[in-house]
This record gives C-alpha cells, structure tokens and sequence, in this order.
C-alpha cells in the first residue's frame, strides 16, 4: 500500500493520539498539531521525520491556515486532513456561562469549519483527498444535558453535509465519524457548569449524575473506533456518515426514524401550506 500523508488535529490524547500511533505503525506520515507538541515527543523519538508535529489552538482561525500550508509544503501534499479537536460541556443549557458556550463553539464548531476552510484550496489544489470530520453520534441524536455539544455537532454536520456536494466535483470526499460512548478521556475532559438546584431532579441532572458515578456504559473501543476511521480513509468509495458502535448505530437510527415519523405525522399540514 502506498504511503499516505496525513494532518490530524487534537492529537495530545484521546482517538486523535491513537490514530497517529496507528498510522505511523503502519507506515505512512502523519503532521500532528496539539496545544503542547511535547505530548508526542515519544513518538518523534521513535518515528523520527515521518511524524510532523506543530502546536494548534483551533480557535486561532490565523494560525490554523499557517499551520496547515507548513504541513502540506513539508509533507508535499495532505491525502487525509482529520479535523478532530474538540471537546464537551455537560449541564443544562441555562447552568452554562456565557464563556463556555463561546468556547465550545469557538474550538467544536467554528474551529471546525475553519480548518475545512483552510485545507479546500490545499486538496483542491493538489487534484483532491479526503476529509474526516469527527462527529459524535449526538450530532444526530440528542441526550440532556448535553444541549451545547450537540449544537456544535449538528451544526457541523450542516456544514459538511453541504461542503461535500461544493467540492465534490475537485474530487475532495467527506466522512463524518460519528462514536458513541467510547473509551477515551472524552468524559474526564467535560467542562461541567455549576449546578442550578432547579435541575438536579431533571433529565440533564440526571445524565450529570449518572456520568459522574461512572453509571453510563462505555462500549466503544477507542482503538477500533480509530481503526475503522482509518479505514473509511483508506476505501475508494468512503461513507459520508459513519456510525461507530453499537450504541451509536442504535440511538443513531432510532432517533433517525422517530424524526422521520414526526414529518410524516405532519404530512397533511404539511401539504396545505403550498400555494394553491
């Protein structure tokens, strides 16, 4: 198999850490941006120059399209861009301070869309390749407490699910990864808003509770979860949306067919609001 060139963001922990371990293990060349590069210094020791490190906040839009035309000029052309920073706020939407919610969508949503923005021109320039955005199940389905993640993961769906149709014809493709609960340090790394007393009896303090008690199965693997995001790079016809695990398939698609039955519920309304 040819060597494939790789730009990964949010690399320090977590599915971002173990795609680059995987990637190098097999061989192909990896430029890896974090906040803290000495994170990777073990793997610099021992992959050498395959393995491109730089630092990257996502929410720095400038240093974003810096970093990634020094990948692409050092590593001669980007195959995989993996846009895969992020992170999670947990609480009721009214419990969150007005910090945090520019933050998560600063770093989840227009950080996000940011880096897409960058690295078009880069494929499009280059005659094409493939762009994995790491989703979440929750950017199709929703749980309590979780109303700010989602709204980034949603929105980002939006967004990709367009961008693919605009760029399609320079030959770039998408994949959104959407895990669900899967074994990383995702859940140690919530940002978690003070509680109101109002909802500590609710759905979203419940969740709270349930995730703080350790109550909440984890099933996924995040080495396979990794694994099979690799993968959808590496086939010549890759999803655009990609489920990863069984609780991801399962809330995925009932959350997909109880919307459906709303729209279809609606239907006879629906119709009347055409013009006669």
């Amino acid at each position: 198999m040819a060597t494939t060139n790789w730009f990964i963001t949010g690399t320090s922990t977590g599915l971002g850490r173990l795609m680059v371990e995987q990637l190098l293990a097999r061989g192909d060349r990896v430029a890896a941006t974090l906040r803290n590069p000495a994170q990777l210094d073990d793997l610099r020791s021992q992959y050498g120059d395959r393995l491109w490190v730089a630092a990257l906040d996502v929410t720095d839009h400038q240093a974003i399209r810096r970093v990634i035309a020094d990948a692409h000029q050092a590593l001669g052309r980007l195959d995989v861009v993996v846009s895969n920073a992020g992170f999670g706020v947990l609480g009721a939407a009214e419990e969150a301070s007005d910090e945090q919610i520019d933050q998560i969508i600063a770093t989840n949503l227009t950080g996000s869309i940011q880096l897409i923005r960058a690295a078009l021109p880069l494929l499009r320039g280059q005659g094409g390749g493939h762009i994995i955005q790491v989703s979440s199940e929750g950017g199709q389905m929703s749980y309590p407490g979780f109303s700010l993640y989602h709204a980034t993961k949603w929105g980002i769906e939006g967004f990709v699910d367009s961008v693919a149709q605009e760029v399609a014809p320079f030959n770039i493709r998408f994949t959104l990864a959407e895990p669900g609960p899967t074994a990383t340090q995702f859940g140690a790394s919530l940002v978690m808003p003070q509680p109101m007393a109002e909802y500590v009896t609710t759905p979203a303090g419940i969740i709270r509770d349930a995730i703080n008690a350790g109550k909440i199965a984890i099933r996924g693997d995040a080495q396979k979860v990794a694994s099979a995001m690799i993968s959808a790079a590496d086939s010549p016809n890759p999803p655009l949306r990609l489920a990863l695990g069984e609780t991801a398939f399962t809330s995925v698609s009932n959350g997909l067919s109880a919307r459906l039955a709303m729209v279809q519920a609606g239907r006879e309304i629906s119709l009347s609001t055409d013009i006669d």
